[in-house]
Protein backbone atom coordinates (compact mmCIF):
# COMPACT_ATOMS: atom_id res chain seq x y z
CA UNK A 1 0.00 0.00 0.00
CA UNK A 2 1.31 3.19 -0.99
CA UNK A 3 0.91 6.01 1.54
CA UNK A 4 0.21 9.34 1.06
CA UNK A 5 -0.66 10.69 4.37
CA UNK A 6 1.11 11.14 7.53
CA UNK A 7 0.41 11.92 11.18
CA UNK A 8 3.26 13.62 13.08
CA UNK A 9 3.20 13.45 16.83
CA UNK A 10 5.48 17.07 17.75
CA UNK A 11 6.44 16.53 21.29
CA UNK A 12 9.21 18.62 23.04
CA UNK A 13 11.89 16.18 23.49
CA UNK A 14 14.59 15.31 26.53
CA UNK A 15 17.72 14.96 27.25
CA UNK A 16 16.69 11.23 29.03
CA UNK A 17 15.76 8.76 25.60
CA UNK A 18 13.33 7.15 27.96
CA UNK A 19 11.31 10.15 28.19
CA UNK A 20 9.74 9.09 24.20
CA UNK A 21 8.37 5.80 25.59
CA UNK A 22 4.88 7.07 25.73
CA UNK A 23 5.06 8.95 22.77
CA UNK A 24 6.59 6.00 20.80
CA UNK A 25 3.86 4.10 22.34
CA UNK A 26 0.73 6.28 21.15
CA UNK A 27 2.70 6.24 17.61
CA UNK A 28 2.00 2.42 17.85
CA UNK A 29 -1.13 2.64 18.62
CA UNK A 30 -2.11 5.13 16.36
CA UNK A 31 -0.21 2.92 13.44
CA UNK A 32 -2.42 -0.12 14.25
CA UNK A 33 -5.98 1.83 14.88
CA UNK A 34 -5.22 3.64 10.95
CA UNK A 35 -2.83 1.08 9.39
CA UNK A 36 -3.31 3.08 5.89
CA UNK A 37 -2.03 6.16 7.54
CA UNK A 38 1.84 6.65 8.11
CA UNK A 39 2.44 7.73 11.84
CA UNK A 40 6.31 9.38 12.94
CA UNK A 41 7.25 11.46 15.74
CA UNK A 42 9.33 14.36 15.52
CA UNK A 43 10.38 16.78 18.36
CA UNK A 44 11.18 20.37 18.93
CA UNK A 45 14.98 19.83 20.73
CA UNK A 46 16.95 17.49 22.36
CA UNK A 47 15.63 14.78 20.46
CA UNK A 48 16.16 13.79 16.65
CA UNK A 49 14.36 13.51 14.44
CA UNK A 50 13.26 17.87 14.42
CA UNK A 51 9.79 18.25 13.00
CA UNK A 52 11.36 19.88 9.11
CA UNK A 53 13.96 16.84 9.63
CA UNK A 54 10.94 14.47 9.82
CA UNK A 55 9.04 16.11 7.21
CA UNK A 56 11.97 15.68 4.66
CA UNK A 57 12.14 12.22 4.91
CA UNK A 58 7.78 12.29 4.54
CA UNK A 59 7.62 14.61 1.17
CA UNK A 60 10.67 12.13 0.12
CA UNK A 61 8.96 9.01 1.14
CA UNK A 62 5.65 10.71 -1.13
CA UNK A 63 4.10 11.93 1.25
CA UNK A 64 1.69 14.53 0.06
CA UNK A 65 -0.28 15.66 3.55
CA UNK A 66 0.77 15.90 6.62
CA UNK A 67 -1.21 16.49 9.77
CA UNK A 68 0.89 17.96 12.63
CA UNK A 69 -0.26 17.12 16.35
CA UNK A 70 1.39 19.05 19.24
CA UNK A 71 1.77 16.37 22.05
CA UNK A 72 1.74 18.75 24.55
CA UNK A 73 -0.96 19.69 27.59
CA UNK A 74 -1.38 22.85 26.99
CA UNK A 75 -0.89 26.16 24.34
CA UNK A 76 1.97 27.30 25.76
CA UNK A 77 4.88 29.11 24.25
CA UNK A 78 6.13 26.27 22.30
CA UNK A 79 2.93 25.52 20.50
CA UNK A 80 1.99 29.55 20.15
CA UNK A 81 5.85 30.63 19.65
CA UNK A 82 7.83 28.20 18.38
CA UNK A 83 6.09 25.89 16.36
CA UNK A 84 4.00 28.90 13.85
CA UNK A 85 7.56 29.88 12.31
CA UNK A 86 8.40 26.52 11.92
CA UNK A 87 5.10 25.41 9.98
CA UNK A 88 5.82 28.33 7.80
CA UNK A 89 9.37 27.31 6.90
CA UNK A 90 7.90 24.07 6.19
CA UNK A 91 4.83 25.85 3.71
CA UNK A 92 7.55 27.84 2.31
CA UNK A 93 10.19 24.90 1.61
CA UNK A 94 7.45 22.52 0.40
CA UNK A 95 4.75 24.37 -1.35
CA UNK A 96 2.72 21.19 -2.93
CA UNK A 97 2.31 20.16 0.80
CA UNK A 98 -0.88 19.84 2.25
CA UNK A 99 0.42 20.73 5.90
CA UNK A 100 -2.66 21.29 9.05
CA UNK A 101 -1.72 21.64 12.41
CA UNK A 102 -3.78 20.98 14.87
CA UNK A 103 -4.06 22.65 18.31
CA UNK A 104 -2.48 21.30 21.53
CA UNK A 105 -3.75 17.41 22.32
CA UNK A 106 -3.96 18.84 25.91
CA UNK A 107 -6.84 21.43 24.92
CA UNK A 108 -9.24 18.67 23.74
CA UNK A 109 -12.24 18.22 26.09
CA UNK A 110 -11.98 14.03 25.85
CA UNK A 111 -8.03 14.10 26.51
CA UNK A 112 -8.70 15.70 29.59
CA UNK A 113 -11.53 13.79 30.69
CA UNK A 114 -9.42 10.68 30.19
CA UNK A 115 -6.39 12.43 32.33
CA UNK A 116 -9.19 13.97 34.66
CA UNK A 117 -10.36 9.95 35.09
CA UNK A 118 -6.64 8.71 35.19
CA UNK A 119 -6.36 11.13 38.61
CA UNK A 120 -9.29 10.24 40.05
CA UNK A 121 -8.68 6.69 39.66
CA UNK A 122 -5.55 7.50 41.81
CA UNK A 123 -7.09 8.39 45.10
CA UNK A 124 -6.50 5.91 47.74
CA UNK A 125 -8.91 4.01 49.16
CA UNK A 126 -9.70 3.19 52.58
Amino acid sequence: MNKKQALVLFAHGARDPRWATPFERIVERSRQMQPDIEVALAFLELMPPSLPERVAELVQSGITQISVVPVFLGQGGHVRRDLPPLMDELRNTYPELDIHLSGAVGEDESVQESIARYCLGQLARP
